[in-house]
């Protein structure tokens, strides 16, 4: 027997599609290019080799080129991802379990989106602190730094998203309303920062890892590793190097991150049909 097809399903996954794709890729690109100063100071900062030597408080916006070209897709992926699978498993769980979805969805949309955003990062990283690599890096090169990325993401996610949905929650019971874009970028700015400070040292390790020589073997290169060579050289402060200019630029730019993306929807939705 045939399934009759339902058109108000086909209509809602399309709109979330088109919503997300659109409102990922205008927040991300915008945030990226605000706080692109501060994402130069923190990498030079978590550099071994050293600050300076790394550009210091020169050309701040080197490297941009590839995140204006990578930073759409990637925000677009995350969102598509982590907007499909909440509407596809909310309905069937009890609201009180709805983190849990959230934390699955915000995994799963990090891994997706790490396929673009870990190449581009490795670009973007190693101009920052001034690297010249004197051939094209090869593609083995270019995802050098997936694992330790996704690994840093992965709580980074776990954390962040949850956050948001529930300081959103909080303030829509308090208020007794949906929350206004506005809102929405506070909240999200907030677990941002949250999640920033708490994952600052797999970032350090996964920068680091990203700027080594081509020629380096891949034991040095496992995040354990690393962060056991960074406490070693550095102590428990080198963990945390770069965790001003870091949970600063998080802070502002999920705020922009969040607002554009919420504004971008709202606009969306209002337009799309139902």
């Amino acid at each position: 027997m045939l399934q009759e097809s339902n058109p108000g399903a086909t209509t809602g996954a399309k709109n979330v599609f088109i919503t997300s794709l659109i409102s990922g890729a205008l927040a991300g690109t915008m945030c990226d290019f605000i706080s692109f100063p501060l994402d130069t100071l923190k990498t030079r900062l978590q550099s071994q080799h050293g600050f300076l030597k790394s550009g210091g408080f020169r050309q701040l916006y080197k490297g941009l080129g590839p995140v204006m070209i990578g930073s759409a897709p990637s925000a677009s992926l995350f969102f598509i991802t982590y907007e499909t699978l909440k509407i596809m498993f909310q309905p069937q769980i009890p609201e009180q379990y709805h983190v849990f979805i959230h934390m699955t969805a915000a995994s799963v949309g990090e891994m997706v989106a790490c396929l673009i955003r870990v190449p581009v990062e490795v670009v973007k990283q190693r101009r920052q602190a001034f690297l010249s690599d004197a051939h094209k890096l090869p593609l083995r090169a270019l995802y050098r730094g997936y694992g330790s990325t996704v690994i840093r993401d992965l709580p980074f996610g776990l954390i962040q998203m949850p956050l948001w949905e529930y300081f959103k929650l909080y303030w829509k019971k308090h208020v007794k309303r949906e929350c206004t874009p506005m809102e929405g970028a506070i909240c999200g700015s907030t677990s941002v920062a949250i999640s920033a400070a708490l994952t600052t040292p797999l970032d350090v390790a996964k920068t680091r890892i990203m700027l080594s020589n081509v020629t380096v073997g891949k034991d040095e290169i496992k995040i354990s590793a690393m962060l056991s060579k960074i406490y070693h050289d550095h102590g428990f402060k080198g963990l945390f190097a770069g965790f001003v200019p870091r949970v600063c630029g998080f802070t502002i730019s999920g705020f922009v991150f969040f607002g554009v993306y919420e504004k971008v929807k709202e606009i969306c939705t209002a337009v799309l049909p139902p």
